[in-house]
Order: structure tokens, then C-alpha cells, then sequence
């Protein structure tokens, strides 16, 4: 209930009067009844109370809140003062740590310094004693370990040669095998001499000519040597220039045919054999290059390539030979994943230098410098400057041209050797094999294919001969061209023979 309702209605309005208004009185106020004012009282008081209550029970949190917050910080307080503590604690050990350091590090120092300056008196007193320098007894006991280590070394040798045997014999065998059949070719034997039919004795007149004229300019002419007396119904021209052999055969061969054999038409026909045979040898180069994969080469190469249908090696034919070792390390380069381009350029062009004739030098040091005219890739020409091992690989491509020329080479019946060279080169093995310390003597045999070496038996114990074995082995690679392989076989042997009487 409202305080307004309390008072009537009347009271706060007045009637209506005609004339003057008069003055209104102050309305009279009476009191409120009983029973509504205790209840307004009694809920006034109740109010209060409460809000008091709340009052208290705010300031009694607070004052929770702020104890709380205070132990919080005070307990923060004595944990920082802990650690700064504890920090102090570590600080002051670290300090006594590293002063106990310094120490024992000049302890050491001082200690080293005496060390070195007595070990230095030492050396100088066994030098002294022993009459030898440093440098001489460091060299006795080299000499002393290398004396004692020999049996080991020689049997981690062996070891070594067994296990790599047996991991890659059959392997290698494997590759090389199916090579070899890839690169399979025809094969004919090749020599300096050529032959050309003559009918008749009268043709053999006709091409001495008077007084000798005619074969004089014919010799003059094209550089080869005729000869007509060995054998009957032929005449043999000789020349170690196949392409001038070649040429002379055809001419020679012409000219019989004509029959007008003299001066003027043998120069003429020397001539047209001359640019015939230089058209044959450039088809010949394309048809190499073509039948290993190979296009685009400037035709100053492929001309140069040609020129090996003229040429041998050890009488086996360069055309046969180059693409036989082209085919075969075509195909040992696909079973290891090497680049299969660069050993293909690389086996054609290796043996280029052996048909540059107008320039002193080794056929390898003039294919390079013809080679390198050309901007081909540098890893091309190495394979060529290293196919003799003249410089180290530089690339396993390098390596498979090499094994590649190898197996074409020394296959049996590829080629065969001219005799002094034969004989030299078996002398040869044998002064490399008696020029050791401790070798009694040694045989070349199986046509230079094996080296047997017979030592002493009081001057080389057992545990060295396989060293011995591979020295010899390493200077024979090193200085020396031969097909196939060489093995080397070290003997030592002891005897013991008294006589009955």
C-alpha cells in the first residue's frame, strides 16, 4: 500500500467558488491506521537488517580475500628469496670451481713443461747411448714393425683377394660374357702387304716399263713398294700405309685393265684412286657411326673414321675393332647404369689418333689434340687421353672404354704380334721380375701370358711373396702394353740332399 492511499481523495483537492477564491486551508493530516504502519515498519526493519547482513557478509569476504591474497604474495615472497639464495649458493661454487680450475690447469701446464723438458733429456741420453739419431732409430723400428707385420699384411692380402673373388668372379664373368656376344663381329686377319692378278708376263713388261720407267713412277708416285718376283700371276705391293696400299692396288688395277701403262696415265689414275678411295672411306666412317648410334659428327671425323677400313691394329681391322669395342661397352655400360652416350663416343673415337700420320706423336696425344678441335664433351676426350691408362680415370666411363678396348683386343685370335715386338716384350717381363731384391730367376711362358718367378729361398720367407707378387704385378701395368692379362707366380722353394757312401 502506498502512502498516497492513505490519505482520502478530498484532501488534496477544493471545490470550486464563485467571486474571490479564498484562501485554502492546509490540509489536516491524520494518522495512518495501525495495522498498515507496523507492516510498512516491521518490512523497513527487515530491510535494514539485510542490508546490513550483506554488508557484513562483504567486508567478512574481503577481509578473507585480502588474507588470502596476502599469504599468496607473502608465500611468493619467501619462494623468490629461496632462489635468489640458492642462486648466491650455485654462484659461490662456480667461483671456488673455477678458481680450483685455474689451479689444476697450471698444475698441468707445469707438469707438461716437465714432462716434454725430461722426455727431451731422455732423447738425448739414448742418442747418447745408442750413438743413433731420432730420425735413424725411428727408421729401425719402421723396418722392425714392417719385418713383423708382413705375415698379417700378406694375409689380409689373401683374405682380401679371396673374398672380392668370390663376391665378383662369376658377376663379372656374367657382364663380360654377354658383352662380348653383343659385340661379336666378323674377323679377318689384316697385313701391310696387298696383292693385285696380273695375265700375263707381258702386263708384267708393261708395268716395269722400259729400263725400269714405269714402276720407278709408279713407286715415286704413290708411296708403296712393288714386288713381282716371289710369286708367279701376281704382283705384291708393300706399304705400311694401308690407305696408300689401297690406293696404289686400285690404280695398279686399273691401269692393267687399260693397258696403256705409262707415266702420265699412272699418275692420272693414281688421281681418280686417290679421290675414289677417300669417297669409299668417308661412306665407310658414316656407316660406322651409323651402325653404333652416332649422328651429327662433323664430317672431318667421320672422314678420319673412315680411314680405319685402311688401317689395322696388330693385323685385326680398326673398323672391326672399333665396333666390336663400341658394341661391347655399350653394353657393360647399361649393366652398371653409367651414361651410356659418353662410352659410346668415347670407344668410337679412342684409336682416332692412330690415322693422323702427318704429326709425330702417340696416337693418344694426337686423337686428343684432333679431338679437342671439335668442342666435344670434355668427358668424351678423357676417355680417350686415359684408354691406356696414360693419365688416371677421371670417370667410370673412362674405365669401361678401357675394359671395353681390352676385351676387343685380347680376345683369342683378334690379333696377332709382330715377332721382335714379342720377343721384346717377354724380355721385358723378366728384367722387371729379376731387377727384385731376393728373385733367383724367372720365365715368361704361355706366350707372355704368365710370369714365374723363383726366389731365393734364404733372402724372401714365405709371408712376402704375395707383396713381391704384387709389385711386379703393379710395375708390369705400369710399363708395359700386352693383350690380355699377365699372371704372376712367385716360387719359393727349399731343398735339403746329402749323398750315401
Amino acid at each position: 500500500m502506498s502512502l498516497l492511499s492513505i490519505f482520502k481523495p478530498g484532501l488534496l483537492t477544493s471545490k470550486p467558488t464563485t467571486g474571490k477564491p479564498k484562501p485554502v486551508a492546509p490540509p489536516e493530516v491524520k494518522s495512518v491506521a495501525g495495522p498498515d504502519l507496523a507492516v510498512i515498519q516491521s518490512q523497513a526493519r527487515e530491510i535494514i537488517l539485510e542490508a546490513k547482513d550483506e554488508a557484513i557478509r562483504i567486508k567478512d569476504q574481503s577481509v578473507k580475500d585480502a588474507k588470502t591474497r596476502l599469504e599468496e604474495i607473502e608465500a611468493q615472497a619467501r619462494l623468490q628469496t629461496q632462489k635468489q639464495q640458492e642462486l648466491i649458493r650455485q654462484d659461490e661454487q662456480l667461483n671456488r670451481a673455477r678458481i680450483g680450475l685455474d689451479e689444476e690447469t697450471k698444475k698441468a701446464e707445469k707438469m707438461r713443461a716437465d714432462l716434454v723438458s725430461k722426455q727431451e733429456d731422455l732423447v738425448k741420453k739414448l742418442e747418447k747411448i745408442a750413438s743413433l739419431t731420432t730420425d735413424e732409430a725411428r727408421e729401425i723400428l719402421i723396418k722392425e714393425v714392417q719385418k713383423k707385420s708382413a705375415g698379417q699384411i700378406a694375409k689380409t692380402i689373401k683374405e682380401a683377394e679371396e673374398k672380392a673373388k668370390s663376391e665378383s668372379d662369376e658377376l663379372a664373368k656374367e657382364i663380360l660374357v654377354d658383352a662380348m656376344r653383343a659385340g661379336a663381329t666378323d674377323y679377318v686377319a689384316e697385313f701391310t702387304v696387298s696383292t693385285v692378278a696380273i695375265p700375263d708376263e707381258e702386263t708384267k713388261g708393261r708395268i716395269i716399263g722400259k729400263d725400269g720407267r714405269n714402276i720407278r713412277v709408279f713407286e715415286k708416285v704413290s708411296g708403296v713398294d712393288i714386288s713381282m718376283d716371289e710369286t708367279p700371276g701376281e704382283v705384291r705391293l708393300s706399304s705400311f700405309n694401308s690407305v696408300r696400299r689401297e690406293i696404289a692396288r686400285v690404280a695398279l688395277t686399273r691401269l692393267i685393265k687399260d693397258g696403256r701403262i705409262q707415266p702420265a696415265r699412272i699418275e692420272e689414275y693414281l688421281d681418280r684412286a686417290r679421290q675414289d678411295v677417300e669417297r669409299i672411306m668417308f661412306q665407310e666412317g658414316e656407316k660406322l657411326c651409323h651402325a653404333v648410334g652416332v649422328y651429327n659428327l662433323p664430317r672431318e671425323i667421320i672422314a678420319m673414321l673412315g680411314k680405319f677400313k685402311f688401317r689395322s691394329s696388330y693385323g685385326q681391322n680398326m673398323i672391326a675393332h672399333t665396333l666390336e669395342e663400341t658394341q661391347i661397352g655399350i653394353r657393360l655400360a647399361q649393366e652398371v647404369k653409367a651414361n651410356v652416350d659418353t662410352v659410346r663416343l668415347g670407344c668410337l673415337l679412342h684409336d682416332i689418333g692412330k690415322v693422323i700420320d702427318d704429326i709425330e706423336g702417340s696416337h693418344v696425344e694426337l686423337g686428343v689434340k684432333f679431338l679437342k678441335k671439335f668442342n666435344l664433351p670434355e668427358a668424351v676426350v678423357d676417355a680417350v687421353e686415359q684408354h691406356h691408362e696414360d693419365r688416371e680415370f677421371s670417370s667410370k666411363e673412362s674405365v669401361l672404354v678401357y675394359v671395353a678396348d681390352a676385351i676387343s683386343g685380347s680376345r683369342p685370335g683378334a690379333r696377332h704380334e709382330n715377332v721382335e715386338d714379342y720377343i721384346k716384350r717377354l724380355n721385358r717381363l723378366e728384367e722387371i721380375a729379376n731387377s727384385k731384391e731376393g728373385v733367383q730367376e724367372s720365365f715368361a711362358i704361355q706366350a707372355g701370358r704368365e710370369l714365374r718367378v723363383v726366389v731365393t729361398p734364404e733372402k724372401v720367407p714365405d709371408e712376402q711373396l704375395p707383396i713381391l707378387a704384387s709389385t711386379i704385378k703393379d710395375e708390369i701395368q705400369n710399363s708395359l702394353t700386352y693383350p690380355g692379362t699377365v699372371k704372376v707366380t712367385v716360387i719359393r722353394e727349399t731343398r735339403a740332399s746329402d749323398v750315401a757312401k
